[in-house]
């Protein structure tokens, strides 16, 4: 039986700690890497992703770890338990100075997510959830229990600020949304777990460390996740790759008509 507080303060701490780190480096000289997908890394994204790796290792060496920022080794696959982490989600976001990057940790059993945690640095926003005991908010201390808008028609959606697809303009087209919210990396996640908008649709290709934190965290607030098929993700896969996009809303009442590919 784990012991499901203790992982999740461990993850809360390493995320704080890590997020701490990445502020040293924001809005400073940048040197930047481009990885085999053209993807943006940089020294915040490294420094971050060996503190959250060191401390997972040294807290559960038992289980396995899936890293954006580290090789992969690929003996998770026969784990029970396998964090999802991302060092620096938004890395575009942390470059350009726009403030809305985060630091994502999720804890996947057999595949699905049972824990997650969402830091983001600038605004000293925590957010985490466990499942069947709920998502929360902590900010100055103070702590608040996570819930989805309640909000039916007319809704808000959350747009990326780096991403931009023609199949989106689309779906606003057909589903004649007029509040838009734009926002950076998981935190538009973190916006409708907490009651902010009531829909965010992502197209394309995006890898299990950009969505396991939030989708358990979705989830617990009340929400729903899927893929854009309308299957479930599964996470700590030979190839993390998730090709077909996903869509989040509050209820089922909102879920919009998805054009064709």
């Amino acid at each position: 039986m784990i012991d499901s507080n203790h992982i999740l303060d461990t993850m809360k701490k390493l995320s704080v700690t890590a997020g701490e780190e990445i502020l040293k480096h924001y809005k400073k000289e940048i040197q930047i890497e481009y990885k085999e997908d053209r993807s943006p890394v940089t020294k915040a994204d490294k420094i971050a992703n060996d503190i959250i790796i060191s401390g997972l290792n040294k807290e559960f060496p038992e289980m396995g770890i899936l890293a954006e920022e580290s090789a992969d080794d690929l003996s998770r696959l026969e784990k029970r338990y396998c964090f999802i982490v991302d060092p620096l989600d938004g890395t575009k976001e942390f470059i350009r100075g726009n403030d809305e990057f985060t630091v994502n940790i999720a804890l996947t059993e057999w595949g699905k997510p049972i824990g997650g945690v969402i830091y983001v640095p600038v605004y000293k926003e925590l957010y985490y959830g466990w499942k069947g005991k709920g998502a929360f908010f902590l900010i100055n201390g103070q702590e608040k229990r996570l819930h989805v808008s309640e909000r039916t028609g007319n809704i808000r959606l959350a747009r990326s600020r780096s991403h931009h697809s023609d199949l989106l303009d689309k779906l606003i087209e057909i589903n004649n949304i007029n509040n838009i919210i734009v926002a950076g990396s998981a935190y538009k996640g973190c916006l409708l777990a907490r009651g902010d908008v009531e829909a965010y649709y992502r197209f394309g290709r995006t890898m299990e460390w950009d969505t396991a934190a939030m989708e358990i965290i979705v989830e617990e607030a009340g929400g729903i996740f899927s893929g854009m098929d309308g299957r479930s993700f599964t996470y700590n896969k030979k190839n993390p790759e998730n090709p077909r996009g996903f869509y989040l809303v509050n209820n089922e009442q909102n879920r919009l008509i998805v054009p064709v590919e």
